[in-house]
């Protein structure tokens, strides 16, 4: 039953991005909340990341692109708490927020749409591969070094539209998002996450809310123990190398009898001719604070600085 708080407060503002995924994200956690007798709608932005769709990523340099706007409405209460995909949310939380819950976590693999529905080791050399992160363009270019990469932007069904119509060859996405759009017959390979190592905590969804707030106790049902702990080690590797979201940064954790978990992380070089990798096993924040040590100390201090400028 709804706490005598959220009565008094009436249906919870749920914030979100307006894009056809980030609704679906949202719905997720809504039903959730309506599943605990908890009413609650969703109410749209638009982020800086959504209006500049013409530079990449990496070009644009701010920190929360997909997800500062939000944050201000919450700030500000004009949403109750706030759904993002966590790996877009910067490792320091923003003042007088929190992340109340870390949902149960989807596919963390990257995967690929290619025109001819070939795996990348069959794409011939010079092929077009299309990909909006540094992360998985530096691993493409040590991986697979035939293939041409090239920045593009735009949701989901815009860059698998942009392979059909001949644009690019092939484009790499996130997992997580095309299960949840349930466009998995376009994919034409799914990649080990040992392979191509995801983003820190790609594929795990964050409900932010306002600190103390009693809503934050309301959406504290909604985590869930393995996905709070492996995405706190990686985002841990993240927050200790001081680099940002958008950085080539890949970390992958899995759960080895909670609270230990297993992380492996590394940092490359945008064109993937150097690369640092760490591994280890323990507590999530002591594990991923300890890996990310061990690949500075390595050279990721220099690749790092190197992007910076």
């Amino acid at each position: 039953m709804p706490s005598r708080e959220q009565a008094d407060r009436g249906i919870i503002r749920i914030g979100t991005r307006a894009s056809e995924l980030a609704l679906r994200q949202a719905r997720l956690v809504e039903t959730a909340l309506n599943e605990r007798g908890i009413d609650a709608e969703l109410v749209t932005f638009r982020t800086t990341g959504d209006k500049k769709l013409d530079e990449p990523l990496s070009a644009i340099g701010a920190k929360g692109l997909f997800t500062h706007e939000i944050e201000v409405a919450l700030s500000k209460g004009k949403v109750d708490c706030a759904v993002h995909s966590l790996k877009d949310l910067p490792t320091e939380d923003a003042p007088g927020l929190e992340i109340a819950a870390v949902c149960e976590r989807e596919d963390v693999r990257d995967c690929v749409v290619s025109r001819e529905d070939v795996p990348l080791a069959e794409l011939p050399p010079g092929a077009l591969l299309g990909t909006s992160s540094l992360r998985r363009g530096a691993q493409v270019r040590r991986l697979w070094p035939q293939l041409d990469v090239r920045s593009i932007r735009g949701n989901v069904d815009t860059r698998i539209r942009k392979v059909r119509e001949g644009e690019f060859d092939a484009i790499l996405l996130a997992a997580a998002g095309v299960r949840r759009l349930g466009l998995d017959d376009e994919v034409s390979e799914w990649l080990p996450a040992t392979t191509l190592l995801p983003a820190p905590g790609q594929g795990a969804l964050a409900v932010q809310t306002r600190a103390s707030d009693p809503v934050s106790a309301l959406v504290a049902a909604l985590d869930d123990p393995e996905a709070r702990a492996t995405t706190s080690a990686e985002r841990a590797f993240l927050r200790e190398l001081g680099a940002g979201c958008a950085a080539p940064v890949g970390a992958y954790a899995r759960a080895h009898g909670l609270p230990v978990v297993r992380l492996d992380g590394l940092v490359a070089s945008p064109d993937g001719s150097v690369l640092v990798q760490a591994s280890g096993e323990g507590e999530p924040e002591q594990v991923g604070v300890e890996s990310a040590h061990r690949a500075l100390e390595s050279g990721a201090d220099r690749i790092l600085a190197a992007i910076r400028g």
